[in-house]
């Protein structure tokens, strides 16, 4: 699909970067842009341009021009073989490995029950898109940024804060900020006797003196080249959590029996426990987030769990006016699509005289939900990770990692959503059957019985509005409700039309990486593009 993008010559991306000083990327703008494009039924708008520096690396010597003039016109020059694409999470597997491992020990608490259901989720397989995109982009990005040698440095030297071994040192004392611990240093795991003022030693602290301009002690140790940052790793495993999070929230919210093939976590521990871990994997993340030393990530990940809740809202509910009268008869499990024909022109217009037609404000509010609720952790998440890589404000490469995390975050919640419909027939809907999980690890035809109108239902409501719009108006709750909308999308082409949009999402965000130098962490972020939009679990 676009792989062609991921092996365009070098001497190419130099001749592009030459001809245009100027980036506009769709996924910049808002983004109903796409879908109204997809649809027919909205204007495409773009962002505003951002301007490329210079590019520092020459193409390749062209040797082989001389061939023109080989004496033997008719004789083929040979051919390189064919280069093998990388296998993104191969390219990272050591450092994937050691976020695994690690990351375990962030979880710790005085509670074994709350240790437990907080590793719960972590010890079961799961994809770990969000880390590897973090990781892919901190190997295509590390050395582009003004800042990176500064941030080299920091990585190597003890005491600048930096190094794998000091993220785990406090900014406060450990035994002052942990209390309680098991897995991370401290000093107050015994309560059976009166605490004991502590003379903290030095040593054991940053050193507040380093300066990122000194370089005179950088021989110390081998330079970093080809790798990810400690900080990077970190981030890695810090966006993790917050998914994490946000799962064991959701999973209450959507009273869901199955979580990648196994119990849920509510199922096995049940709602307030569930609750509570999910609270304490945000408080333990943003501790991790703090040690960071960097301003402007901790405020991207703190929007990131401001926009979880955001898209918790309007999934729930109307997003906007009176909250009271909003939920005052509705259930946890709501229906954003609600607002859709709530919120059209005439609100009077009473279904039973003809049918209401989908409108633009109806995908900008469906794709504004899932840019919270999945691609917001992908799109900070990955400008984050290169920030840390030393990338400054006014340089292109933070725009490339948001405009890709954007888009193919908002592909991998698309997908999702056609999966939801192709992982079971319209026949066994309601059946025992798709209560026991389908292709996504979790109950199948989930987000009918929710009362959720994803991407499928809407493009279904355009084919046969008559028939789908009272269907979504009372959010599938009639008698026979969720199979006549099930029948209705699997007759429509909501499920084509739903994977056709997630590809045009995946295709900006490969074309976002033109501007990067060619890399195989390039190329494994293409191929993890064009992975997400053909998946099929």
């Amino acid at each position: 699909m676009g792989r062609w993008l991921c092996l365009r010559s070098r001497t190419s991306s130099i001749l592009w970067l030459r001809k245009q000083s100027t980036i506009t990327t769709a996924a910049l703008g808002p983004v109903v842009a796409t879908a109204a494009s997809a649809t027919s039924t909205g204007s495409t708008s773009t962002s505003t341009v951002t301007r490329i520096p210079p590019h520092t690396h020459a193409p390749p010597p062209l040797s082989s021009r001389s061939s023109r003039h080989n004496s033997h016109p008719s004789q083929k020059p040979l051919q390189p073989p064919p280069s093998i694409p990388p296998d993104p999470y191969a390219f990272v597997k050591s450092d994937l490995a050691y976020i695994r491992t690690s990351l375990l020990g962030l979880l710790g608490s005085s509670s074994p029950a709350l240790t437990q259901i907080a590793e719960y989720y972590f010890r079961h397989p799961s994809k770990q898109i969000r880390p590897l995109l973090v990781l892919l982009f901190a190997r295509a990005c590390n050395g582009l940024g003004r800042n990176w040698e500064s941030k080299r440095r920091h990585a190597e030297r003890q005491g600048a804060g930096g190094r794998s071994d000091e993220l785990d040192l406090a900014l406060s004392r450990p035994d002052v900020l942990n209390d309680w611990n098991p897995n991370m240093p401290d000093y107050t795991s015994s309560f059976q006797d009166v605490f004991s003022l502590r003379v903290p030693e030095a040593a054991k602290y940053r050193d507040s003196s380093f300066s990122p301009i000194d370089d005179s002690h950088s021989h110390i140790l081998p330079l970093l080249s080809d790798t990810v940052l400690p900080t990077q790793r970190r981030l890695a495993q810090i966006v993790e959590m917050i998914h994490v999070a946000s799962l064991l929230h959701d999973d209450v919210l959507d009273e869901s029996p199955l979580r990648r093939g196994a119990p849920s976590a509510p199922a096995m521990f049940g709602n307030k426990m569930s609750v509570l871990a999910g609270d304490f994997l945000l408080a333990r993340a943003s501790v991790a987030l703090s040690r960071l030393g960097e301003n402007e990530v901790v405020e991207l990940i703190s929007a990131v769990i401001a926009n979880l809740v955001e898209g918790e809202i309007l999934q729930i509910g109307k997003g906007g006016g009176d909250i009271a009268s909003e939920f005052k008869n509705t259930s946890t499990s709501g229906d954003l699509v609600s607002v859709v024909l709530d919120s059209m022109q005439d609100k009077s217009q009473n279904l039973s005289t003809g049918p209401q037609y989908i409108t633009p404000q109806d995908w900008q509010i469906y794709l504004q939900k899932s840019y919270f609720k999945t691609a917001s952790l992908m799109a900070k998440g990955v400008r984050a990770s290169v920030v840390l890589g030393g990338v400054q404000e006014g340089e292109v490469w933070k725009e490339v990692a948001y405009a890709y995390g954007r888009n193919v975050g908002i592909a991998f919640q698309l997908v999702d959503d056609a999966l939801d419909y192709e992982s079971i027939s319209p026949v066994l809907a309601s059946s025992d059957t798709a209560s026991k999980g389908g292709l996504l690890g979790k109950p199948a035809g989930a987000d009918l019985k929710l009362g959720l109108a994803t991407a499928p239902a809407l493009f279904a409501w355009e084919e046969h509005p008559d028939l789908m719009a009272p269907l979504i108006k009372r959010r599938f709750k009639g008698p026979g409700d969720v199979e006549t909308a099930h029948a209705l999308v699997h007759r429509s082409r909501g499920i084509e039309r739903t994977r056709d949009l997630a590809r045009k999402h995946a295709q900006k965000a490969i074309e976002a990486l033109d501007v990067l130098p060619d890399s195989d962490a390039k190329k494994a972020l293409c191929i993890t593009a064009e992975r997400i939009v053909e998946r099929k679990s």
